[in-house]
């Protein structure tokens, strides 16, 4: 077994070219919310990992193995429950409630400009079809957010902009 204990956000500071050669290993937001785990590569090979607590390993993440190799990870497609605003009955503004809503229950959430993401729940769509919102099953990737005092996620680093917001 190859012990895997460090992680690369989003392979920060590795060139493409290496990206692209990696191992890959598909991983469910179930697994890649705990910080220990085993799973196998593209490879075939069984990997061990063991990343400090409370570390959430997110697709496009690379994991450094002891050896030194190289694994990008990739958000497997899993079923979730896909949540739009119905045109005819409401407004986009249906989905920022409807995820004040989800936020209340510290349900797992993806929001996207026209639509969010939770994993399947049947008392929770029946919640979210009665705001009149629409509510379909998909087998897609999931990158939840992280909460106010995670790290940033992809494609959302801000990095250091030098100001701060006190306002």
């Amino acid at each position: 077994m190859l012990h895997v204990s460090k992680l690369l956000s989003q392979g920060h500071g590795l060139a493409p070219v290496l990206l692209k050669r990696a191992a890959t290993v598909e991983l469910d937001w179930d697994v890649r919310q705990k910080s220990r785990f085993d799973a196998s590569d593209s490879q075939g090979r069984q990997l061990g990992v063991f990343l400090p607590r409370g570390t959430v390993v997110r697709g496009g993440d690379v994991l450094v193995a002891e050896d030194g190799s190289m694994v990008r990870v990739i958000a497997a497609p899993q079923q979730l429950l896909v949540v739009t605003h119905c045109s005819e009955h409401g407004s986009p503004f249906d989905l920022l409630r409807a995820a004040y809503h989800l936020g209340n229950r510290h349900v797992p959430i993806e929001l996207k400009p026209d639509h969010l993401k939770i994993e399947p729940d049947h008392v929770l769509a029946d919640m979210l079809r009665a705001m009149h919102l629409i509510v379909n099953e998909a087998n897609v990737a999931f990158e939840p957010e992280g909460g106010a005092y995670a790290p940033s996620q992809a494609g959302h680093d801000h990095g250091e902009h030098g100001h701060d917001h006190h306002h």
